[in-house]
């Protein structure tokens, strides 16, 4: 079977920061956080206190309309619209599904999916004692809906699927995604992730598991450190981001702008701990993800960590990148975006996916906020990027989701062509 190579003809994402992606690359570029304290109070059994990244800027309706939006859950508007956001960039037309887009798919990535929808039954039924919940609540709750209104909405024929794997989600399906173009049984797929993780029981559990970070109106922007000594824990949000894959040569023939290349996808199970991550099981992603891609650890310029601030998980992914670039690790610049966009759970693989995407293309690379003068001996042993950085030669750069269960997730990307 013939091998294609894979273009990136689209990027979409519905941030915290509002705008378009271009923003958003930029906004990280400067370090600038989007954490912010989330207080809640109304109709809850206890009130909600935490940092939180959130999309207070989205308006689904202005994005979908208002008949689309109201079918939807918000992890489903908000992966619809960064969707639709990079099938308009891709310069695809919305229309009804022809013969060529029979062979076209969606692969979708969430963790939580359409978990408010049953809290929000649940609390009719058991708090306010009604006796039935809206009739919409299984098409809202479901996770296979946002590649089905994509699918839908976009005449997407082919596969139309979702993964949830934890934090990896959104990795694993961008990597099946590209599997399926690189093969040849799609010509054009769209992939990504959504997520939304302010839910009462959401956040309640994380809690109980007590990785996350405190903070308060004055401490919350710079409540999530990884790599730093006085790290203390995650901080969640919500938001969805989007790429169109596509055929190099279909994307060449029609004057497609491509945006850079996907060529490498690695994964692996730690199979050692539901919640603690192994290195060995890291390395032998990343192995995978530079097998894949036919890259030499030296041509990476630049890894995308998962670097969740949990005082466990960041040491093990700095111990997995030493052991696989070897002496190169040292100059391995290295940052973790979460410090600023937070942790979307089945959405953090897609929109850092884009982050590494962009920075191959602006070829320069976003820092991990609030690290310097911070940087725990433990976390040590590569170059950890405390600014961001213009005009870099990047040629190549790896993007790291490592999940909970022991799923681990390495996407490998090229720049554009010049």
């Amino acid at each position: 079977m013939r091998s294609h190579r894979v273009a990136i003809t689209g990027i979409g994402v519905i941030s915290p920061y509002g705008g378009d992606a271009r923003d958003f690359f930029e906004r990280l570029l400067a370090g600038e956080s989007a954490v912010r304290h989330l207080r809640v109070t109304q109709d809850l059994p206890r009130p909600l206190s935490h940092p939180f990244v959130g999309c207070a800027g989205f308006d689904p309706e202005a994005a979908l309309g208002k008949p689309l939006a109201l079918m939807m859950e918000r992890f489903a508007q908000l992966g619809v619209a960064a969707a639709f956001q990079a099938w308009e960039q891709a310069g695809l037309a919305r229309q009804a599904m022809d013969t060529e887009r029979e062979a076209w798919g969606c692969i979708w990535g969430t963790a939580l999916g359409g978990l408010e929808a049953h809290e929000r039954g649940g609390r009719d039924l058991w708090i306010r004692g009604r006796d039935r919940v809206s009739p919409l609540s299984v098409v809202q709750g479901m996770n296979n809906a946002v590649n089905a209104h994509i699918s839908i909405q976009l005449g997407l024929g082919g596969v139309s699927t979702s993964h949830t794997a934890a934090c990896a989600s959104s990795s694993i399906a961008i990597g099946e995604a590209f599997r399926r173009v690189r093969s040849g049984e799609a010509t054009v797929m769209v992939t990504g992730g959504s997520d939304v993780c302010q839910s009462y029981s959401v956040l309640r559990a994380w809690e109980a598991m007590r990785v996350m970070a405190p903070g308060d109106a004055d401490t919350a922007p710079a409540a999530c450190r990884p790599f730093a000594a006085d790290r203390a824990g995650l901080v969640l949000g919500e938001g969805g981001a989007a790429l169109v894959l596509e055929a190099w040569d279909h994307a060449v023939a029609r004057g497609a702008t491509i945006h850079g290349e996907i060529v490498g996808y690695g994964t692996s199970c730690d199979h050692s701990h539901l919640v603690r991550p192994h290195r060995q099981g890291q390395v032998r992603a990343l192995r995978a993800a530079l097998a894949d891609a036919g890259l030499a650890p030296a041509e990476v310029g630049y890894v995308n960590a998962h670097g969740t601030a949990t005082p466990e998980g960041d040491p093990v992914e700095i111990a997995a990148l030493c052991e696989v670039f070897g002496d190169g690790a040292s100059e391995l610049p290295v940052s973790a975006t979460k410090s600023m966009h937070g942790h979307l759970l089945g959405a953090a693989g897609a929109i850092e996916a884009v982050a590494t995407v962009l920075a191959l293309r602006e070829q320069a690379i976003p820092p991990t906020a609030h690290l310097a003068g911070r940087i725990d001996p433990a976390c040590e042993g590569v170059d950890h990027v405390l600014q961001g950085r213009r005009q870099v030669p990047l040629r190549a750069a790896l993007s790291n989701s490592f999940a909970f269960g022991g799923s681990n997730a390495v996407l490998a990307f090229r720049a554009p062509p010049l």
